[in-house]
Formats: structure tokens, C-alpha cells, sequence
């Protein structure tokens, strides 16, 4: 049996136990800017398989994400399946994960998002994909910034030919880092201006299953006051999509900030009635 609390304590100790390592990879991360660390049995591998037969294997219920930015599907409606999805989920959104973590690596006022936003569960298939990208910015509200990513993958036997591989890439997207998705391993990076990131082509006839969090600040990654839409690139053979992406980001930059705009002066106009 497991619930939240015994994931808690499982992941508190793994961390510590691991805290060494992770801020040396934190400190000096090879083959990419991004600062990130990566650790491999982060769970009893009963508990594990347990989380990962818990994912509905056909992606029922899952919301289908298509273009030519990515191909995948997520799901943040825990309620609709095994108790354990929410369990783990929300043990990495518990203040002593999000505490631990941050002393760690060294990043202060961090907070995680029980709400989910672009959290939860994720589920890749056969010729899935996700172009590389920088995250959005801000939360849902936009009022924190977005400034680390966990990714617990949870698929048995994964291996590099499968695809569906975490990348990271150099700073032109030239060459990028490959973490190979292995069942059992949590693979945590920064998020800022700089930070991009993809995941290959599956390859496999059957589904990559991650379980994904994301922790917030107020306090912007650089000091600075920005604000983008996740932005998407293609891949260095990927003329084309690279080429439309600057167009299609910029579009949605301007439509969002606009949208903003226009919902600040709503609610000051709101206010003055």
C-alpha cells in the first residue's frame, strides 16, 4: 500500500541521501547551459510499476495535443483515475519536496502549483514528439515565473532505440543532451530564457508515461521583468519548422500580451463601476 505521505517520505530521503550528486550535476551541467540533475531508482520499483499500470494504456481520457509543435497527451483530471496518479503527483507539490529541492540547488521563494498548470500526467505514443521549446513563462495568472521542471518517467524497460527521449539542448539548438527516459528516473531542470528542451520521436509501439510538476516564484530567474508563450523551434534538420516557428511565436507573444492587456484594463474598469 502506498498514499501521498509514503511518497513523501520515500522522496524526502532519496533526495538527501543523493544531495551530493545532484548539486554537483546542478553546478556543472555537461553538454548543455541548463542547470539540471537527474536521478535514476527513485522509488521502490514495485511502486513504480504500480504508478505506471495505473496510466490507461490507450490514453483514454487524455486530451490529444497535435501540431507541428508536438504530438502528445496530457491529462490534469487526476480524479478520473487510480488514487496513486494523485498520490505521487501531489507528494512532489508537498512543502517539504518543494523545500528540500530548493535548498538544494540553491533557489529561494520557490512554490509549487497544486492547480496544475501544465502539470500532471503526461502519455506519448508511436511517433509522438515534442519540438524543441522554451517553457511559458508565468503560471496561469501570471504572477510567478516559472523556474523548475520535474519529470518522473515510469514506462518499465525504456531504452535509448526506443525514442522519447528528454533532451537539452546547446545554445544555438544544434546539439542537444540526451536523457534517455529510463523507468524509475526523475530528471529536474531550470526554466528560464534559455532553458530549451525537447523529447525525440517515440519509436516504441507503446506508451512513454511521465508524471510531470512545476515549481513557480515571484522572483523572476534573471532579475528581469519578461514574460513569453512556450516557444517552439524546430530541429536542426527541421528548416522549415524552424523558419515558421519565429512567425508563430511571435503571433502568439503578441496575441497574448494583448489579451493581458486587455483583461488588466476589464478589471480597472470593473473596478471604477
Amino acid at each position: 500500500m502506498s498514499d501521498k505521505n509514503t511518497f513523501v517520505t520515500l522522496l524526502v530521503n532519496k533526495l538527501n541521501e543523493n544531495r551530493d550528486s545532484i548539486q554537483q550535476q546542478w553546478q556543472h551541467p555537461e553538454g548543455t547551459t541548463t542547470r539540471h540533475f537527474v536521478i535514476d531508482n527513485l522509488l521502490p520499483p514495485d511502486l513504480c510499476n504500480s504508478i505506471y499500470q495505473a496510466f490507461p494504456k490507450n490514453g483514454d481520457g487524455f486530451f490529444n495535443r497535435e501540431s507541428f509543435r508536438e504530438k502528445k497527451r496530457t491529462s490534469a483530471n487526476l480524479d478520473a483515475y487510480d488514487q496513486i496518479l494523485a498520490d505521487i503527483t501531489y507528494a512532489f507539490q508537498d512543502s517539504q519536496i518543494v523545500d528540500l529541492v530548493s535548498d538544494i540547488v540553491g533557489l529561494t521563494k520557490i512554490e509549487p502549483d497544486p492547480k496544475l498548470y501544465a502539470g500532471g500526467l503526461s502519455m506519448m505514443f508511436e511517433g509522438d514528439y515534442l519540438n524543441p521549446h522554451i517553457d511559458n513563462s508565468h503560471d496561469a495568472n501570471r504572477e510567478r515565473y516559472r523556474r523548475l521542471n520535474l519529470l518522473y518517467y515510469v514506462s518499465p524497460d525504456w531504452a535509448l532505440e526506443n525514442g522519447g527521449n528528454f533532451e537539452l539542448w546547446n545554445e544555438d539548438r544544434t546539439v542537444p543532451k540526451t536523457l534517455t527516459s529510463h523507468f524509475n528516473r526523475l530528471v529536474v531542470m531550470e526554466t528560464n530564457k534559455l532553458s530549451w528542451h525537447s523529447v525525440s520521436p517515440v519509436k516504441a509501439n507503446r506508451p512513454r508515461c511521465c508524471v510531470s510538476n512545476y515549481y513557480f516564484s515571484a522572483i523572476s530567474p534573471d532579475e528581469s521583468d519578461y514574460f513569453h508563450v512556450t516557444s517552439f523551434s524546430g530541429r536542426p534538420e527541421e528548416k522549415l519548422k524552424r523558419f515558421i516557428g519565429v512567425f508563430d511565436n511571435r503571433l502568439r507573444n503578441f496575441v497574448s500580451k494583448t489579451l493581458k492587456i486587455g483583461r488588466g484594463k476589464h478589471l480597472v474598469n470593473k473596478q471604477k463601476d
